[in-house]
């Protein structure tokens, strides 16, 4: 009996597979890297996040924490493709429209879990304090982040991002059977490209990336206050099911605020002296 399950386990464990899909999704984003840099907009978006980058990297605390994270995000993956990966994929051929519609459904549950992940665990949401807001603070020190604060997290956060993410695909994979690997690929690419996008400094609004402007906007907003909304990342489809868009009008007032308080100050120096 022993022996049938652990061979049962061993025919479903594709480490070749795993192998492949995780080269080609190191290949895959640096190829992309690459493509995009061909566009002005995209060169442009890019030095500027960059440079804010390097300044950031300047800080002893801040370098600190990005290779720690560097570190432990490298074990992470290492353990998912090894131990978890290998289970849920297979090569056998698939319809076009099978790998998009895998997609789409790997990326709104994942998206949906984290949702409710980050607005019940990681934030302040409706008057409770959430188990983990110590831990997500530190993301949160980055009130304007650029593309490199996508990972200037608590070690355990990556943990927890990345397991939310492979733990949506393996379940999925019980119900729905084996992914094949450019499904898989595919969404890791979405996934990992997307949160690192919404923490761009993007300032090109006109077509076609007026969206992509849009997107790093409303994370910006969230980021401008610790208990905002816009708590979900792949869409924000989840924050306007549940209320819990923010478009930032609550911050804009209190930097319009501030900035009037300021003025009318140098106004009462400048009368009294």
């Amino acid at each position: 009996m022993q022996a049938t399950w652990l061979d049962a386990l061993a025919n479903d464990y594709h480490w070749g597979l795993s192998a492949v899909t995780l080269v080609s999704i190191f290949a895959v984003n640096f190829v992309l890297a690459k493509l995009v840099l061909l566009v002005p907009v995209f060169r442009t978006e890019d030095a500027r996040n960059r440079k804010a980058y390097a300044d950031k990297m300047a800080k002893p605390n801040y370098a600190a924490n990005q290779k720690w994270n560097r570190k432990w995000g490298g074990i992470f993956v290492a353990v998912i493709f090894a131990a978890i990966m290998p289970f849920c994929l297979t090569a056998q051929p698939q319809p076009w429209w099978q790998v998009l519609v895998d997609m789409v459904v790997i990326l709104m549950v994942y998206d949906f879990v984290y949702y409710l992940t980050h607005r019940f665990a990681f934030h302040d949401a409706n008057g409770r304090q959430g188990p983990l807001t110590w831990m997500h603070a530190v993301h949160h020190r980055q009130h304007n982040p650029c593309r490199g604060d996508s990972s200037y997290i608590h070690p355990l956060e990556v943990a927890i991002g990345l397991s939310l993410y492979i733990g949506t695909i393996f379940a999925l994979s019980r119900f729905m059977g084996d992914f094949h690997v450019v499904t898989v690929v595919a969404t890791w690419i979405v996934f990992s490209q997307v949160n690192l996008h919404n923490h761009d400094l993007w300032e090109s609004d006109r077509f076609p990336f007026r969206y992509l402007n849009h997107a790093a906007e409303m994370h910006h907003n969230h980021h401008a206050k610790f208990t905002g909304g816009n708590f979900a990342t792949i869409t924000l489809l989840y924050d306007w099911m549940f209320g819990t868009l923010d478009y930032g009008d609550e911050h804009r007032a209190r930097i319009k605020a501030k900035a009037k308080r300021a003025e009318t100050k140098a106004l009462e120096e400048r009368a009294a002296a």
